[in-house]
């Protein structure tokens, strides 16, 4: 990737963490102004269901099992009377299907007793659904309702690290760290751009930190590798 001049005044000194932050706010919104979902769904409970299934398996390998799987249901009414079996059959290319299947003919139980039908809006009470953890309640609510949240997959907490905006050795600690640097308004779009950062430019091991257009840009005379903290 090509150099990003920085701004004169910080060329001369080392850039401080928030001065880290706004500038790849900035460039991160030049390169993807309008991010789109990476997952493919066409409302809250098809979504709630993708991203479950993307734990521990790529974006790509999720899109091409999700619609044999929405043709059979696409609803919670429709998705709790079909066997648990069956949906581990078809969702058996994302691994963990065992788990990932029972959990799905649970939750969509829950949605129909609990909630009629509807996917809850509020982390609460996603995070109540059988295997929906924090991360993915945080997607559902940024992306299928709106809700400002900073989800935290491994490609952001990888790159918070390289940039200097995070120290956290796990997730958590990320995440928190983030939504101090950047603007609540923000969020929802800032954690796609990130991804799909991480995704073409500062992968895992095409970039150790010094390689990419962002981290030549923010730490420009570094000297040594980054190594991820787990």
């Amino acid at each position: 990737m090509d150099w990003f001049p920085l701004p004169k005044p910080l060329c001369w000194r080392p850039m401080i963490r928030a001065e880290r932050a706004a500038y790849i706010d900035r460039r991160l919104a030049e390169l993807y102004p309008a991010p789109p979902v990476p997952l493919v769904h066409h409302d809250p409970f098809t979504l709630l269901v993708a991203v479950l299934l993307s734990a521990q398996c790529t974006d790509v390998r999720v899109n091409l099992v999700t619609p044999p799987l929405w043709a059979l249901a696409d609803t919670p009414e429709k998705m709790r009377r079909v066997p648990v079996a069956e949906i581990q059959r078809l969702i058996r290319p994302c691994g963990l299907s065992p788990q990932k299947a029972k959990a799905i003919a649970g939750l969509s139980g829950l949605l129909v007793d609990q909630h009629g039908g509807a996917v809850p809006r509020t982390f609460e009470e996603l995070e109540a659904l059988p295997g929906v953890g924090h991360k993915t309640a945080s997607v559902v609510m940024a992306q299928a309702f709106g809700v400002p949240a900073f989800p935290v997959d491994t490609h952001i907490h990888r790159l918070a690290q390289r940039w200097g905006l995070s120290a956290g050795r796990n997730v958590v600690q990320t995440e928190r760290d983030l939504k101090k640097l950047f603007p609540r308004e923000h969020w929802n779009q800032l954690h796609l751009r990130i991804i799909f950062y991480g995704r073409e430019h500062c992968t895992a091991r095409g970039c150790d930190g010094r390689g990419c257009g962002i981290c030549r840009a923010v730490f420009p005379h570094r000297r040594r590798a980054v190594k991820t903290k787990k």
